[in-house]
């Protein structure tokens, strides 16, 4: 951490840091939460997210911008029929990044709702949607920009089925399969 003088203004340089989202939000039209992940303690309190979430809501709902400044946080945000989709990062945090995080959720949902992103439609598949921002982010780090990348991961842990929930045909099947290919060696 630094900082240095140009032509009379005082500049401070802020260490960098892979933690660059503190939050992601999904609110419906009315402001009131479907999905909410907080990634520091900014916020510690439900009571204190949930009235982050109201503000940020009451702020936004309106405008067709995407980005936003508030409370001391970059807020960048879209809106699809009835959801607000809202990442949100520090004062200094760069927007592009931010928004890289929000178009690949909104994107890698679309593919999973078959493009029909909206509240009852979310509301039927949380897995995915649990699972897909863990594929982005972790822990406020970004891991993955790419929608087709966690539509894929997302997939796959879908298939993850415990031998207990497989059917009987589908294990006989399988030991077929492992015996064919042992006797072809």
């Amino acid at each position: 951490v630094g900082a240095f003088r140009t032509e009379g203004m005082f500049v401070s340089l802020q260490e960098p840091s892979l933690y660059t989202v503190k939050a992601i939000l999904i609110l419906d039209n009315d402001g009131d939460r479907l999905f909410a992940k907080y990634y520091d303690d900014t916020y510690p309190s439900v009571k204190e997210q949930k009235a982050f979430e109201k503000n940020i809501f009451n702020k936004t709902h309106r405008t067709d911008s995407e980005i936003a400044l508030l409370e001391g946080l970059t807020v960048v945000y879209k809106s699809s029929i009835d959801l607000y989709f809202y990442v949100i990062g520090s004062s200094y945090e760069n927007e592009l990044m931010l928004m890289a995080v929000l178009n690949c959720l909104f994107d890698s949902l679309s593919q999973m709702l078959r493009k029909n992103v909206e509240k009852r439609a979310l509301l039927e598949n949380m897995e995915g949607l649990f699972l897909a921002v863990d594929e982005i982010v972790d822990g406020g780090v970004i891991l993955e920009s790419d929608p087709q990348q966690v539509v894929h991961r997302v997939a796959l842990r879908g298939e993850d089925v415990p031998l207990t929930e497989q059917t009987v045909s589908q294990v006989l099947q399988s030991a077929k399969e492992q015996i064919k290919w042992s006797l072809l060696r």
